[in-house]
């Protein structure tokens, strides 16, 4: 696993660093001496944070900054090399609200460290390179606990075919938490090469977009529905351009993010 660091410097800021840590068991946690607790599992810093970041900046591939963003640049500029042997910046703000993917964004992996977080947050992570901020596709999907890795590719494959999508314009596939744990679906996605957004049963229940709700998936999950509502919540201004289709333990929705929606 990668090394990272998580540097929250406020209370506010040290409940979302600890939030992080919960899924994000290899980082590691430094705060401010003043934060100090008996219970706290961190690293205790007393150095200006210009200097604490900039000791870490050398010694990690990653950085997660729960601060504000002016700040981080502020104490990155002095830092700043190239992106191929900068390591990777990932910001967030005090609420968890956002999580903004700042520097080595492709190279350095901060694109997919990004995503993670706001994962494990259920925030929204901000991602500007070129070539995500083209891609307008989201996969929303469902299956049973023991599908296989063959049977998830092949059913996105599938469904993107049906609407004359190509996998590049995929931005994220989508799906909630319990689904997220199934290994085929982990497997499958991964060898896809597209980023997985996680939502909680509990965003797709407020989903007030129409879709198809399914009886089962309710007595089974307490929704009303995956695949579908996960594909439109998990992007901005979305619509449906393939309803949920059904295959062997998978159900695939496709919506499209237009902002001019």
């Amino acid at each position: 696993m990668a090394r990272i660091a998580l540097v929250a410097i406020t209370e506010e800021g040290l409940a979302v660093a600890q939030r992080i840590r919960s899924t994000c068991r290899e980082a590691e946690l430094f705060v401010p001496q003043e934060l100090s607790k008996d219970d706290l599992p961190a690293t205790l810093f007393t150095e200006p944070l210009r200097e604490l970041v900039g000791r870490l900046f050398g010694q990690y591939e990653g950085l997660v900054l729960v601060m504000a963003l002016g700040i981080v640049v502020r104490l990155l500029c002095p830092r700043l090399k190239d992106k191929y042997t900068d390591p990777a910046v990932v910001v967030v703000d005090d609420a968890g609200r956002f999580v903004i993917s700042t520097l080595s964004g492709h190279e350095g992996g901060a694109n997919e460290l990004a995503l993670r977080v706001a994962n494990a947050l259920h925030a929204e992570a901000v991602i500007t390179t070129g070539t995500e901020a083209r891609k307008d596709i989201i996969v929303g999907l469902g299956c049973r606990a023991d599908v296989s890795a063959e049977a998830i590719r092949k059913a996105i494959l599938s469904s993107l075919e049906a609407c004359g999508v190509p996998k590049e314009r995929v931005r994220l596939v989508a799906t909630i938490e319990e689904r997220a744990k199934v290994h085929g679906l982990l497997k499958g996605v991964e060898e896809l090469g597209i980023p997985l957004k996680v939502l909680s049963k509990e965003e797709v229940s407020t989903c007030a977009k129409d879709y198809e709700g399914s009886n089962f998936v309710k007595e089974k999950m307490g929704i009303w529905g995956v695949c579908e509502p996960a594909a439109l919540l998990a992007g901005r201004k979305t619509r449906l351009i393939l309803r949920k289709q059904k295959f062997p333990g998978v159900t695939v929705a496709v919506a499209q993010e237009n902002l001019m929606w």
